[in-house]
């Protein structure tokens, strides 16, 4: 017999072809989607939320009957509901009315389509149904969190993609990495993360996955709520961005960086929040964090050297998963440090990174070890 759950979906019902496109690609990450516009057949199937992306006046107007049937059907079985604001007082009141009370987000908003979708669905149902990945996207015997980390290695890679064309990284895209990482990190952990991560020899994708990963499981040690953690992990995954715009013959170059080489790299920084500054739902915190990831509190770092007292808390977390990442990363010019070789450099950059926080992260460091043999120690400055 076939299993039911296998035909349990998101149904998303979108009057904007091209923004339902991002945002099921999106969900369909952490949770079957399917999209239908306004006087379409409702697909075949377990519909356990709807997400709705229509203007309510002009659907009442436009297909009266057709939005009264899918509203009736919603109330009726108490499917779990989310409606996008669309930033018009009655509109939203009149969706209110017609799809008895659902949850109204604001899809520019800091709560995230996917994790509050997600969060709506646990709530009602218990756990959602997972997405099943396709043959062409697992290798043969991968299991679920490798298919994730696979999923989320892809989501990246688009990710960047669409900033070296210039386009700020898609939101939805942006969350339901956010999701991955939080998720598997907190179910396997993270050495086994990191484990998955590094089978995928994509250097800079690689990189902003440790970073989210390493800053997930901090979050987690300093019993941040699920609020917080998620702002960290999504700051963390996209903190190096910029680099997206900076030239593949210096990223991956084998030898030291010239001067000139150097100052086009550290560009990557201020790069990277500028792009990000294009699109309102990325605040002021996360454009913090892409601009002075790289901001020390003695004031030696870059783009603008500032010191510890105008260098935010954010900063200062995502500074010390970024260097721990890049220390124990196989780069092209050099071999990868320790997890406790790394921490050693940390330490000993002293005034830099924040003592007590940095204190604070060792059992991080202590669970991404595992079981490692010594490697010599070297000093080495992360860009």
């Amino acid at each position: 017999m076939k299993d039911r759950s296998q035909n349990r979906f998101v149904c998303l019902v979108s009057d904007r072809r091209e923004r339902a496109e991002r945002l099921a690609h999106g969900i369909d990450l952490v949770l079957p989607c399917r999209v239908i516009e306004p006087n379409a057949p409702l697909p075949a199937g377990q519909p356990v939320a709807f997400v709705i992306d229509i203007a309510a006046d002009r659907a009442e107007a436009d297909g009266g009957i057709w939005i009264e049937r899918l509203a009736g059907l919603i109330r009726a079985r108490a499917i779990p509901c989310l409606y996008l604001a669309r930033g018009n007082t009655a509109q939203d009141a009149a969706a209110s009315r017609l799809f008895g009370a659902p949850v109204v987000i604001d899809p520019h908003g800091s709560a995230g389509i996917v994790p509050t979708l997600r969060r709506l669905v646990e709530a009602t149902q218990g756990a959602p149904p997972s997405r099943e990945v396709g043959p062409s996207e697992r290798s043969p015997g991968a299991t679920a969190p490798q298919a994730r980390v696979g999923a989320a290695t892809r989501l990246v890679t688009r990710l960047f993609d669409n900033a070296a064309a210039g386009r700020p990284p898609s939101v939805e895209e942006v969350e339901a990495g956010t999701t991955i990482v939080l998720d598997t990190v907190s179910e396997i952990g993270i050495r086994a993360w990191l484990d998955l991560v590094w089978r995928h020899d994509i250097q800079v994708y690689q990189h902003s996955l440790s970073v989210a990963g390493f800053a997930a499981a901090f979050a987690g040690q300093l019993g941040f709520s699920y609020a917080d953690r998620r702002r960290l992990a999504r700051a963390a995954l996209l903190h190096d961005v910029g680099k997206a715009l900076i030239p593949l013959a210096i990223l991956n170059k084998p030898g030291a960086l010239t001067p000139d080489e150097m100052r086009i790299m550290r560009a990557h920084a201020a790069l990277g929040a500028d792009l990000l500054a294009r699109e309102a739902a990325f605040g002021p915190e996360i454009l913090d964090v892409v601009r002075y990831h790289h901001e020390r509190l003695d004031g030696s770092g870059y783009p603008e050297g500032l010191t510890a007292a105008r260098i935010g808390d954010l900063v200062r977390l995502v500074a010390i998963c970024d260097v721990h990442s890049a220390l124990t990363e196989r780069r092209v010019y050099r071999a990868p440090m320790t997890h406790a070789e790394a921490f050693a450099v940390m330490e000993a950059q002293a005034g830099q990174l924040d003592p007590d926080l940095l204190r604070a992260y060792r059992p991080v460091v202590a669970r991404a070890a595992g079981v490692e043999s010594g490697q010599p120690a070297r000093q080495i400055d992360p860009c």
